[in-house]
C-alpha cells in the first residue's frame, strides 16, 4: 500500500511533468498528448524509474479518459453520429477481422508459435485506443468533424468486439477449450447494457436539468455528473466479465460508451450545456493528463532486446499488420477523399493502454513469454506515438486544401 505522502509526490511529478512536456511539445508543433506520454515514459521503468503503476493511478487514469469522452459527448452531433453508422461499422469490422487474421497466420505459421500464443497476439492487435486519437483531434479543433463521428462510432464497435474476443481467447488460452456459454452470457450482458444506456442517459440528463433549478448548494452540476459517471462504471462492471478482466472490460466496453449518449442528452438546453462545460473542463484538464502519463508509465522499454534480429523481424511484421489492419478498412468507404479516408484509418491505429493491458494479461497468466511480450510492447509504443504526427499532418492537408 502506497503511503499518503508518497502518493502526493507521485501526483506532483505526474501533473508537473505532463504540463511542462505537453506545453513544450505544443510549442514545437507536436501534439501535446505526446508530451504527456513522454512524461510517463521518462518517469517510469523505461528511464528514471521514479513511479510505478498502482491501483490508485489506474483509477485516476480511468476517471481521466472517461471525462475526456464525456466532454466529447457533450459536443457530439447525434444525427451525424447515426449517419456515420454504416461507415463506422465497416471500419470497425475490418479493423478487428483483418489484423486478427493476419497476426494469427504470421505468428502461427511463420514464427511457429502455439495457437494460444498466436491468438493472444492477434487479440492484442485488434484493440484501438480512442482516447489518444480524440485528444489529438481536440487539440487541432477537429473533434466535431464528420470524420471524428465515424471514428467515434467505429471505436464503440471496436471496443465491444475486442472485449468479447478477449474473453473468448482468455478461456481458450487457460483451459484449451472455449466456454460458449460464458462467452454468450458476457455478450448478452454487454448488448443489454448498451441498449439500455441511451435511454438511461437521457432520463438522467432530464433529471439533472430539473434538479439543477432547485439546488441551493454550489457545485451541483460537477458533483452530480461525476457521481453518475462512476455509478454507471460500476453498473457496467456488473454487466461485464469481472472474474476475468474486472473494471477494465467495464471501463473500455461499457462505462465509457454511456458517456457519449449522456453528453448528447444534455445538449437540449444550451445554457445548461454551457454551465456543464465550464464546470467539467477544469476537472477534465486535471485528470486527463494523468491518463496519458499512466499509458507512458506502462511502456517499459527496458524489457526490449534491441540487439535481437528475431525481435526486429517479428516486430516489423506485426507493426505492418497493426497499421494496415486498421488503415485499409477506411478505404472501403465510398465517396470521400483520400485524405479523409486516411485520417479515419490513421485514427484507428493507436493501441495505447488497451493493447498494453491485453499484453499484460497475457504475460501475468503465463500465456505469452518475455520475448513475445517485448515485441508487443514495442509495436504498441510505435502505434501509439507515430499516428498523432501523421494525423495532424493529414488534417492540415484536408482542411486547409
Amino acid at each position: 500500500m502506497m503511503e499518503v505522502h508518497a502518493f502526493f509526490l507521485t501526483l506532483f511529478l505526474i501533473l508537473v511533468s505532463a504540463r511542462i512536456l505537453g506545453e513544450l511539445f505544443a510549442r514545437m508543433g507536436i501534439p501535446a498528448v505526446l508530451g504527456e506520454l513522454s512524461a510517463g515514459i521518462l518517469l517510469g521503468g523505461s528511464f528514471l524509474e521514479l513511479i510505478e503503476i498502482n491501483d490508485i493511478l489506474k483509477i485516476l487514469a480511468e476517471v481521466g479518459i472517461i471525462l475526456l469522452l464525456f466532454e466529447v459527448g457533450l459536443h457530439t452531433d447525434l444525427k451525424r453520429l447515426k449517419a456515420a453508422g454504416k461507415e463506422a461499422t465497416i471500419v470497425a469490422l475490418f479493423g478487428v477481422i483483418a489484423p486478427f487474421m493476419m497476426a494469427f497466420i504470421v505468428s502461427y505459421a511463420l514464427f511457429n508459435l502455439s495457437a494460444e500464443v498466436s491468438l493472444f497476439i492477434s487479440g492484442t492487435l485488434t484493440a484501438t485506443s480512442i482516447g489518444i486519437t480524440l485528444r489529438v483531434l481536440k487539440d487541432i479543433k477537429q473533434e466535431n468533424s464528420s470524420m471524428a463521428q465515424v471514428v467515434i462510432g467505429a471505436a464503440v464497435l471496436d471496443d465491444i468486439i475486442g472485449v468479447i474476443l478477449l474473453v473468448f481467447i482468455y478461456d481458450y488460452a487457460l483451459h484449451q477449450e472455449v466456454s460458449l456459454k460464458h462467452t454468450m452470457s458476457v455478450t448478452g450482458f454487454i448488448i443489454t447494457f448498451l441498449i439500455l444506456a441511451p435511454f438511461l442517459a437521457n432520463l438522467f440528463s432530464l433529471l439533472l436539468r430539473k434538479l439543477d433549478r432547485y439546488s441551493k448548494v454550489p457545485g451541483f452540476i460537477p458533483t452530480s455528473i461525476i457521481s453518475l459517471i462512476v455509478f454507471f462504471a460500476y453498473l457496467a462492471h456488473l454487466a461485464g466479465a469481472p472474474e476475468i478482466l474486472g473494471a477494465f472490460s467495464a471501463g473500455i466496453a461499457l462505462s465509457r460508451r454511456f458517456i457519449i449518449p449522456f453528453g448528447v442528452g444534455l445538449q437540449k438546453d444550451e445554457n445548461f450545456l454551457e454551465r456543464i462545460t465550464q464546470s467539467i473542463n477544469p476537472i477534465m484538464h486535471m485528470f486527463t493528463p494523468i491518463f496519458f502519463v499512466t499509458v507512458g508509465l506502462s511502456m517499459n522499454l527496458k524489457v526490449i532486446d534491441f540487439t535481437s534480429s528475431h525481435f526486429w523481424m517479428m516486430s516489423l511484421m506485426l507493426f505492418v499488420i497493426a497499421v494496415l489492419g486498421k488503415y485499409l478498412g477506411a478505404f472501403l468507404i465510398n465517396g470521400q477523399s483520400v485524405y479523409y479516408k486516411s485520417m479515419i484509418g490513421v485514427s484507428m491505429i493507436p493501441r495505447g493502454e488497451v493493447g498494453l493491458i491485453f499484453a499484460e494479461i497475457g504475460r501475468v497468466n503465463n500465456i505469452i513469454g518475455n520475448e513475445v511480450y517485448a515485441v508487443l510492447i514495442f509495436v504498441i509504443v510505435l502505434t501509439t506515438i507515430v499516428p498523432p504526427f501523421v494525423l495532424k499532418w493529414l488534417c492540415k492537408r484536408e482542411y486547409n486544401a
